[in-house]
């Protein structure tokens, strides 16, 4: 454009940690279904494969994709802003629909073979990670997507806001660690500390998801790394209430 500066290049290191990052997602979900494939029978809906849908999901859902929602403003630094946080947002309710298949499937395959629901550690976790991480997004998209709070109370919550999301994802991880342990006591206690190839492979999934969980945080946090605001959103911030009246900024 010949309307100002072309856009900065990427902060050093940024791209290569992003592309870590996609690389790690990508082989969890490779290695999720290798497991189940390969030791579980694979993954059917209305069949005795019902449950495998669960752990699929969830590592697509509430770890791949919600790793790379958080990425979204990381990585499309010099877009416009509000492209970027609706990118954010479709990234996490895609992920939501995702784990909610998944939840759907592990309570339909318990009710068909009798098996209760909600007893362990690990769905404990799972759930609360899932409510909250809805609640999130619902909030997140009333305050910062839709019309409607002032800029003060967006200001406010932001901080709350960005320490959930880390938070969650946090949890989500840890429930899917949870998650694995539990499958491989159920499906081979009696082998499992022979180091069998299921129970390597389930392990090396668990390592892998701590690793994606690490490289997504380090990016997060990197403070020289963060999305610095583009000239027309430090204008909208500086008139905000001018703006969403229907007038220009500078009026």
């Amino acid at each position: 454009s010949m309307d100002g500066p072309p856009a900065p290049a990427s902060p050093a290191g940024l791209s290569a940690f992003v592309a870590v990052s996609q690389l790690l997602g990508l082989t969890l979900l490779v290695t999720t279904g290798a497991w189940l494939g390969r030791y579980r029978g694979g993954v059917a809906w209305h069949s005795p494969l019902q449950f495998n849908a669960h752990p699929l999901c969830m590592v697509l859902g509430m770890v791949f994709l919600q790793g790379d929602a958080l990425l979204v403003y990381r990585v499309f630094r010099n877009e416009a802003k509000r492209s970027t946080k609706a990118l954010h947002a479709l990234l996490h309710g895609l992920a939501l629909v995702i784990a909610l298949v998944g939840i759907i499937a592990v309570f339909e395959s318990h009710r068909t073979k009798g098996i209760p629901n909600m007893y362990s550690l690990h769905s404990w976790c799972g759930m609360a990670a899932f409510v909250l991480y809805l609640l999130q997004w619902l909030l997140g998209c009333g305050f910062f997507l839709f019309p409607g709070a002032s800029f003060s109370l967006r200001g406010r919550y932001k901080p709350q806001h960005i320490f959930f999301g880390i938070a969650l994802f946090v949890l989500s991880i840890a429930s899917c660690l949870l998650g694995i342990t539990e499958m491989l006591l159920f499906k081979i206690s009696d082998t499992y500390s022979h180091f069998v190839p299921e129970g390597v492979l389930a392990n090396t999934l668990g390592v892998m998801l701590v690793a994606f969980g690490l490289v997504v945080g380090y990016i997060l946090t990197r403070e020289e790394w963060k999305r610095p605001p583009l000239a027309e959103e430090l204008a909208l911030s500086m008139d905000f209430k001018t703006l969403t009246e229907g007038e220009s900024p500078g009026g």
